[in-house]
């Protein structure tokens, strides 16, 4: 029990080897069954809508989405519980179909006859809670599910530090509103964090399994490199669930801002004294040397106005290797703010248009995309 009588959040860690159907099979059930099993979460008819990460298109072993294995063994464990499995996601660039096709996911519906749902249609929904966002258009698929399973991605993110169970809601805002929340928030992460956590907490997925059997580390969630992990983390609240990948990872959890925000507005814990953790011991699972991305960056409590004047001092920025971009201008139509574009043969940013998102390294599909730090952490920061 916690400090307050209220039992403590649940997080199972399940060691898995591999990406074989029987490995992942056998993990993931044994997370979920850890947590009372999948009739605790699924009734017999409940539509199931399995939302992985798929971010863009890129194949399986280069870690940027959600493994086709793990969506394959959750859609057979929602159906040995009676329920009806569906796979949605938006993706940053690209259709559904396409990027599903190049992350398996597509393959792995079509041999389970599962469908595909597209999140193109949206519906406002309003959240419970008190906060700065208390309504969101949110694909109606997700809302007309019975239950939510959220299958994230463990890996590194340049404006998020990690993307989790939390971020991955983010997905469920269809296509081009995302630019929207990022127009929103400009440099300012603390707000966008809150954004997510908000969001976290209007949509409320029942279960969160992450797919950390290969991870990313460095310059995610795009362009950063596999990290082999061999863990399958799963649980009911989200940001406990997030908490104790951080701790894993060698992260504090509140350094990780939807981890402190989700706390602080009570729709999670983040605290270990808080969370109960069953499977695998914590200590025994602990990565050592975890990279994390450049793009983190010292604040120092500079007031929001000095922050703006020196941004391009003091924060991390993206360039553009003009060895690796062939020009395909995808980074400039998905560039929130327009602060890219193509002159004289070469892509261009103007940094004082650039909000620090990252979506142009998120989007680019040859890698052409690098962060370079802001003067502080060349000088004192590390990226590992």
């Amino acid at each position: 029990m916690t400090e307050n009588g209220m039992a403590k959040a649940k997080v199972s860690i399940i060691r898995c080897p591999d990406y074989s159907d029987q490995s992942v099979l056998a993990a993931v059930r044994g997370a979920v069954d850890l947590l009372g099993g999948i009739n605790a979460f699924i009734k017999r008819g409940d539509r199931v809508l399995l939302k992985p990460n798929l971010l863009v298109a890129k194949a399986p072993e280069k870690a940027v989405t959600t493994h086709p294995a793990v969506v394959k063994a959750f859609i057979q464990l929602v159906r040995d519980a009676g329920g009806i499995p569906m796979v949605g996601d938006s993706p940053s660039i690209g259709s559904l179909v396409k990027v599903a096709s190049k992350a398996g996911v597509y393959d792995v519906a079509r041999e389970m006859d599962c469908r595909l749902v597209d999140f193109g249609d949206a519906v406002e929904v309003r959240g419970a809670h008190q906060g700065i966002f208390t309504k969101a258009e949110v694909a109606r698929a997700v809302m007309d599910s019975d239950l939510l399973i959220n299958l994230p991605k463990l890996k590194t993110h340049g404006m998020t530090t990690m993307t989790l169970s939390v971020k991955n809601i983010f997905g469920c805002i269809p296509g081009t509103k995302k630019i929207q929340w990022h127009l929103r928030a400009g440099v300012n992460r603390h707000y966008f964090a809150q954004m997510l956590v908000e969001l976290y907490g209007i949509i409320r997925p029942g279960l969160n399994v992450v797919d950390a059997v290969v991870g990313m580390e460095g310059e995610g969630p795009n362009a950063g490199n596999p990290r082999k992990i061999g863990l399958i983390f799963a649980g009911s609240d989200g940001i406990a669930v997030d908490s104790t990948i951080c701790q894993a990872m060698g992260l504090s959890p509140r350094d990780v801002l939807t981890n402190r925000i989700g706390s602080d507005l009570e729709l999670g814990v983040s605290q270990l004294k808080d969370i109960e953790i069953v499977g695998e011991e914590l200590d025994e699972v602990q990565v050592r040397g975890f990279s994390l991305p450049r793009s983190m960056e010292p604040q120092w409590g500079l007031p929001g106005p000095f922050r703006w004047l020196l941004r391009n001092w003091l924060t991390a920025k993206p360039y553009v290797r003009r060895d690796l971009c062939k020009l395909c201008e995808i980074c400039v139509k998905g560039c929130p703010p327009g602060a890219l574009a193509k002159v004289n043969e070469r892509i261009d940013v103007d940094y004082s248009k650039c909000i620090r998102c990252f979506c142009c390294s998120e989007f680019c599909p040859e890698q052409a995309i690098d962060v370079r730090k802001g003067w502080p952490l060349r000088l004192f920061g590390k990226s590992s």
